[in-house]
Order: C-alpha cells, then structure tokens, then sequence
C-alpha cells in the first residue's frame, strides 16, 4: 500500500480526535414490495442530517465484487490491506473473549449446529440458542474433552450459538479446511489437511467433531454438532499506534470485533451489552483517547435473519441513540459499514456501503439521506474502505503536507 511508505514521514500528533463507527452490515437491497432498502425505508432524522452535512460517498470493503467477512471488513477499516493482511476468525473469537493465544496455538470459532443423523446440517446456529444453554453444553465438553493425541483442548462459551476454540501443543498448524457447508440442508464437509504440517490438527479436529455430536446426542438441546470455523494463528502485523501515532480504544459488544481490535493494539474498554452501554463507555472514556471504534452489531445479525424489519426498527433506534454526537467534540466522524447484509439476501454481499465523514474541513454535497443510492453521488465517490482512516487523519489535521 503506498500509504504506508509516505505516512511516517507526514503524520503528527495532535490534540483532535476521530470517531469510527460502523454499523455492522449496513447496506442493504430493495425490498421486493417496495422498491426501498432497509436505509431508505427507515426514519433515521439524526444520520441524515449527519449526511447532509458531510462528505458522502460509498466503500468497497476489498475489492468490487468480493463478498467480504467481518474480518477482512474491519481489517480493512482500520487501514490495513485486507488480502495481505488476513487475520483468522478464531484468533479473533478467542482474543474477543480474552483467551491467552500463543504464536504457536490453533484458534477456532465454533458454531453449535443443528445436524440430523445423516450428517446433514439443518440449522448452523442451532435456533441461536441461549447463552445459557451454551454454557452447559460448554461445560459438558470441556469435562469430557480435554486432550486428544496429546493435544490440549480449550473450548469456552462467546454468545448464543457461538463458541472459541484453542489448540495447544506441538507440531499444529491451521492449514485446515472447515466443516460448515455455509449453508443449511448441506451435509457436514470433511475436515482435511490442506498439507503435510497440519495432518495433525485435522487428525484432533475430526475426532473433536466425533466426540461432541457423541456428547450432545441425547442432550435436551437443538444444538447436535459444533461447525469448526476460522481456524487461524496470531498474525504478526504493525500495531495501529505504531501505524497511526493514534491511542486508540475499541468500544464494541461483540468479542469478534474485541478480537480484531486486540489484534492491531488497541485498548478494549468494558462496555455492556446495549448500545446504551457502548455510548455511555465512549462518554467514561472521552479524555482518555484519540481514536474511538464504537461497533453496532445487530444490524448484521439481522439482515443474515433475512428479517428485514427488524433491521429498519435497529437503524432507527441506532438513529436515535447516536444523536449524542452533538454533545462531544471530534475533528473527524466516519460513519459507515464494515460490509452489506441485505435482509432478502439473508447474507453479506459484494455491495459498497454507504459512508460519510463529517469534520470542520468536509464539503458538504448534494447528499440529504444516509442511503445506498443517496451517499453513491457524494463528493468521496467510490472508495476502498482501506482510505478512511486516511481520510479521517486528514480531516483532523494530522498530516503534513507531502513533498516539498
């Protein structure tokens, strides 16, 4: 990335700060009786007057048409390349919950499924059980599996359906293929070694997998099986102060994007779970930081539900709730998406998300609403979400002038 040459030399230290936050799958599609977007279909006074007077444009979280995970989108975000640097969904599920990893341990991110005696997968999140209940069957696992092959298993519970998962000891590597078939009424795929240093891992997970489909057999529970995801290493990357003289804090429900925040080196505040919660931490922790990554989740989780109203109710609230920007002072504000999940596609897609960055020094343009075809005619035009940070540096005046 070019960036990353010419950025030492010209970015400063300063007094102003940024605000990230990113509603998680923002974007969305059309809905079939309506011709309207989640975005456009909701009451959402307070972003739309954000829009109106900023810079508007829309991101593409890696490249035009790649459907990216939520990795890669806030990889991306944070202004590292998102090809270069891929960081595995386990290390940042098992970091999000504060797992100790070494450089050497396998971390994966769980599922518990739902899946028939014929292997077929019926439901990959099990009715998006109860935390509770993933504590128990947690529990249950965790008495009896402890080791396989010499191998030492840590399983601990996330959310609902979620799990993480660590490997310790010698001779593992991640090079492994998954079993989720990403899709329901699939079979259960075959969990193979991708080359010869990690026949041992896949070895330990296919005799995990047989265990616990065993353990939860007869259990009173929807979840029957575990799918085995992300499965990944600690990166070794440039930590984002290192990168961007910034001190930063992420303020985010979800242990996923905890994970990622851990990853780069930021500071992870302890929020609740409600987006009342992250809004009263930002306002605990204002003096303390330059750079806040406030995470909405929900929005994702319902457009993959496909429950397209539920979705427009999120943004309202959302809408509602952020209008506290008015009573803090920042030199630059992004608001924007880590990726689309369009409710009737009940999935992340390819599509740019809409963006806008409000500061002192943006131009406002013709943009009125925070919507998909509304921001696609702002002044940023089509960007990668790689640029913002860049963006939001400049925009607080945080860099010199480059060249002579």
């Amino acid at each position: 990335m070019d960036y990353d040459k010419i950025l030492p030399g010209i970015i400063k230290k300063t007094d102003s700060k940024i605000l990230l936050i990113v509603l998680d799958g923002v974007g969305g599609l059309p809905h079939p009786e309506t011709g309207k977007t989640e975005l456009e279909t909701a009451n959402i006074p307070f972003l739309d007057e954000m829009a109106a007077n900023s810079s508007c444009g829309t991101a593409v979280p890696v490249l035009n048409g790649i459907t990216p995970g939520s990795g890669p989108g806030h990889t991306s975000l944070f202004g590292y390349d998102p090809v270069e640097t891929q960081i595995g969904r386990g290390v940042l599920e098992c970091l999000g919950i504060d797992i100790p990893l070494d450089k050497e341990d396998v971390a994966i991110r769980g599922n518990f499924a739902t899946i028939n005696a014929a292997g077929i997968v019926t439901d990959r999140r099990a009715g998006r059980i109860a935390t509770e209940e993933n504590r128990k069957i947690v529990s249950l696992i965790s008495e009896n599996i402890r080791e396989i092959s010499g191998v030492k298993i840590e399983i601990r519970t996330v959310k609902e359906h979620r799990c993480a998962i660590v490997l310790r000891g010698s001779g593992l590597s991640p090079n492994v293929s998954e079993n989720d078939p990403q899709k329901d009424g699939s079979p259960l795929k075959p969990i193979i070694a991708l080359n010869k240093s990690s026949k041992k891992t896949a070895s330990v997970l296919v005799e995990f997998e047989k265990r616990v489909m065993e353990l939860l057999k007869n259990e009173d529970t929807r979840a029957k099986g575990i799918l085995l995801r992300g499965i990944s290493k600690l990166p070794d990357i440039q930590s984002f102060e290192e990168k961007y003289k910034l001190n930063a804090v992420c303020i985010a429900s979800y242990p996923m994007y905890r994970g990622i925040s851990k990853v780069v080196g930021m500071d992870i505040a302890k929020t609740g779970e409600t987006l009342e919660d992250e809004i009263k931490t930002l306002k605990e922790v204002y003096n303390r930081y330059d750079f806040f990554f406030l995470h909405i989740k929900k929005t994702d989780s319902y457009g993959e539900d496909g429950n397209f109203d539920a979705k427009v109710h999120l943004l309202e609230e959302a809408d509602r709730k952020l209008s506290f920007l008015k009573n803090l002072s920042f030199g630059s504000i992004a608001i924007t998406g880590d990726h689309s999940t369009p409710a009737v596609m009940k999935s992340h897609s390819w599509h740019p998300v809409p963006l806008l960055i409000n500061s002192p020094y943006a131009i406002p343009d013709e943009v009125k609403r925070f919507t998909e075809r509304e921001c696609a005619k702002g002044i940023l035009g089509r960007i990668y979400s790689s640029e913002i940070i860049y963006l939001l540096l400049a925009y607080s005046l945080k860099l010199n002038k480059f060249g002579a």
